[in-house]
């Protein structure tokens, strides 16, 4: 048994698989059996394991709706922007501050 990665220059995708060597009698030499156990991620060049049937992740899909990521992400920026804007009203009463004082 041994783990072979393989490149496809077609998709530009690393897959990974196990490889199981045997012996064909009828062919009279060693042949190997592979089975697909994932895919190298371009990005982190970790593996990603599949189920060997081409359909992607072991691990579920995200059952939220797009829809609500988007409303949950328009909130977290809306409330990132009213942070900022507390700050920079801080930062210019320090900088009138620091100029009344000069």
């Amino acid at each position: 048994m041994a783990i072979i990665k393989q490149f496809d220059k077609r998709s530009g995708i690393t897959y990974v698989y196990d490889s199981k060597s045997y012996y064909d009698k009828e062919k009279k030499c060693s042949r190997a059996k592979r089975t697909l156990i994932g895919k190298i991620d371009p990005d982190t060049g970790e593996m990603i394991p599949t189920d060997g049937r081409n359909k992607g992740a072991k691990s579920k899909p995200n059952a939220i709706s797009p829809e609500v990521d988007k409303d949950k992400r328009i909130q977290e920026l809306e409330d990132e922007n009213r942070q900022l804007k507390l700050q920079i009203s801080a930062f210019k009463k320090e900088i009138e501050r620091i100029q009344a004082s000069n």
